[in-house]
């Protein structure tokens, strides 16, 4: 709350309290400009330099932000010294808190992510002399924070196993968390007057006057209408509505695209505290723990809404000193009612919710988000049964590929061919392996899985061995069928989605660029450079996609990332190399790596 009171700094640091941290306090901001950018949601694309994490791996979607406060985090990087008291507290190797109140609070979010990426990569920056580790990793503590991504943003920062690191204390009747879920239009006339209320500077801080204007229950009212609408929409999802009119929702009504994440400890004004890890289960309790009780002055709730946003001192303290806290960790089995707590624990967590004011209905939302998690980790146990399935298709593969090495024809071109039995075999295989694939995405693509899953060293490994074995083969077919002359290059136009997430998948995990891992995709670039070359392009036109082929080739052969059966005598590659002019042939910076390749393979020449 100190820093709340601080209007001038961007940012407090207390070192004095611990020998061992570092408290990294932001204030909160007060215009209407620092909250919402433009209409409807103020949101925007998280800047990926900063933040490169914040993705889905496969989807390729970046996250989503409020603007207004990445804008506020960008300011205080360039223009503070926060940089520079990091990069200290590090060398101290000081465990680092951030924090902050109210908008604060989402300002430290976003310093942590920062954080959290910059020591993330393997190669540490020069002038960090100490990386964080899990024992000094940042923690981030908010107290009434907006909610500040969407779905893609809490996805990210789960998948990279930084949730735990996120505690967010909100007050039952605060209104400044649901903020969020309503679109500026809806809220733009009540909110300056609003933000005065919060604001210490203002001649309106914390009048009774504003906060039982009229102004603010309208406020107050408009806020719940929209979290009441996003609610409900997220629990049909949960429940598996397949109802068409769901999936239209979206598009002619506007729902925030704002979601939980981290760690939420409710403070129930009755000392106890309600901890909640899911962010489903959380974005229900938002809307339902503020409801109005039959015959209730919406008046005085909407002031109490507002005053409730100054009350996390007395609350968090108090709940902490009594210890008082009810943890909601097997959320499908809470009880609807008194009469269905059978044992002592669910009494427990009764009592919690009744404090929170859930009715039965609300706690029939939390246990669609339990339902819907616990599925989840179904479907990966499903998942997780096809992985020996997988590989012994993967090995049945490698001895087709053995088996064209032993016969002298590469296994792509054997397989193009399609003259034996054994290549019939291998295509039947790659079809068994890619719906057991596609059936994978599918769930990553509807967010079925949990999300965690595309970090999984083990599947990150399969997919790269799958991929480099498997998709030579399904270029192969591509082109064998001429579907380029129909529907257009492979690599544009006909490769899988299978392809592109294993290989993102890798990508991110070793923290490398986008496209840096296309050495499956090899014989898709020599097939079309087949084609220019004998169409009317002549030799210049491609002098720039071969020069760029034959560095890639260098750096995918030292890497063993392709196989050398790629150089046999009557390869496509080769065919297609010999038609190069010689001048070019000579000069190339692969000549001698192939011919060094070529003299171990039998019957290849020069």
């Amino acid at each position: 709350m100190n820093a709340h009171n601080s209007i001038t700094s961007t940012f407090l640091l207390d070192t004095t309290h611990s020998s061992t941290h570092a408290i990294f306090a932001f204030p909160g901001s007060w215009s209407l400009e620092n909250w919402f950018s433009h209409k409807p949601f103020g949101s925007s694309d998280i800047d990926r330099t900063l933040f490169p994490s914040l993705r889905s791996v496969g989807n390729a979607k970046t996250a989503v932000v409020i603007e207004s406060f990445l804008r506020q985090f960008q300011t205080i990087l360039r223009d503070s010294n926060l940089q520079e008291e990091v990069r200290k507290a590090v060398a101290q190797n000081k465990r680092m808190v951030f924090t902050g109140h109210s908008s604060g609070g989402a300002v430290a979010i976003l310093a942590t992510i920062w954080l959290l990426e910059h020591y993330k990569q393997k190669k540490q920056p020069e002038n960090a002399p100490v990386s964080v580790t899990t024992e000094n990793a940042p923690f981030c503590v908010t107290f009434g924070s907006p909610l500040i991504g969407d779905r893609v943003f809490g996805h990210a920062v789960r998948r990279e196993n930084w949730d735990h690191l996120f505690i967010h204390f909100v007050t039952r009747y605060d209104i400044v968390p649901r903020i969020s879920l309503a679109p500026l239009s809806s809220i733009e006339r009540e909110l300056p007057a609003i933000l005065c209320f919060f604001n210490p500077k203002s001649t309106y801080f914390r009048q009774e006057a504003v906060g039982r204007a009229q102004e603010a229950a309208v406020f107050f009212s408009t806020v719940m209408k929209n979290a009441s609408s996003v609610t409900s929409h997220a629990a049909l999802l949960c429940m598996g509505s397949t109802n068409l009119i769901l999936n239209t929702l979206p598009s002619f009504v506007e729902l925030s695209p704002y979601k939980p994440f981290g760690t939420y400890i409710f403070c129930t004004g009755s000392g106890k505290m309600v901890t909640v890890k899911n962010p489903d289960a959380v974005l229900q309790i938002f809307f339902h723990c503020l409801q109005l009780n039959p015959g209730e002055d919406i008046r005085n709730v909407a002031y109490r809404s507002l005053q409730d946003h100054f009350a996390y001192k007395p609350e968090v303290q108090g709940g902490l000193q009594r210890q008082d806290i009810i943890y909601l960790d097997n959320m499908e089995h809470i009880p609807l009612s008194r009469d269905t707590a059978d044992s002592n624990e669910k009494r427990l967590i009764d009592m919690a919710l009744d404090t929170l004011g859930l009715s039965t209905k609300a706690r029939n939302c939390l246990r669609a988000a339990g339902k819907l998690e616990k599925q989840n980790l179904q479907n990966q146990d499903k998942i997780d049964s096809n992985f020996s399935k997988i590989e012994e298709g993967l090995n049945m593969l490698y001895g087709y590929r053995a088996t064209c090495e032993v016969l002298e024809v590469g296994y792509f071109d054997a397989f193009k061919l399609q003259k034996t039995p054994e290549d019939f075999n291998a295509n039947v295989k790659r079809l068994e392996l890619a719906g057991m694939w596609d059936e994978i995405i599918e769930m990553l693509k509807r967010y079925e899985l949990p999300d965690g899953f595309e970090a999984r060293k083990q599947w990150v490994e399969l997919g790269t061995k799958y991929r480099r074995l498997v998709e030579p083969l399904d270029i192969a077919n591509y082109y064998r069928h001429n579907k380029n002359d129909d529907t257009g290059p492979y690599m544009i136009m006909g490769r899988p989605r299978r392809y592109r997430f294993t290989q993102r998948w890798l990508e991110h995990y070793c923290n490398m660029s986008p496209d840096s891992c296309l050495e499956s995709c090899f014989w898709a670039e020599v097939e079309e450079l087949c084609r220019a070359d004998g169409s009317k392009f002549f030799f210049q036109d491609t002098k720039e996609r071969v020069l760029r082929l034959e560095s890639e080739i260098e750096r995918w052969v030292s890497h063993a990332e392709i196989t050398q059966d790629v150089f046999l005598e009557e390869s496509t590659f080769v065919k297609w190399w010999r038609k190069l002019p010689d001048q070019h042939r000579a000069a190339s910076r692969i000549t001698r790596l192939m011919d060094e390749i070529r003299k171990n393979i039998p019957n290849s020449t020069s």
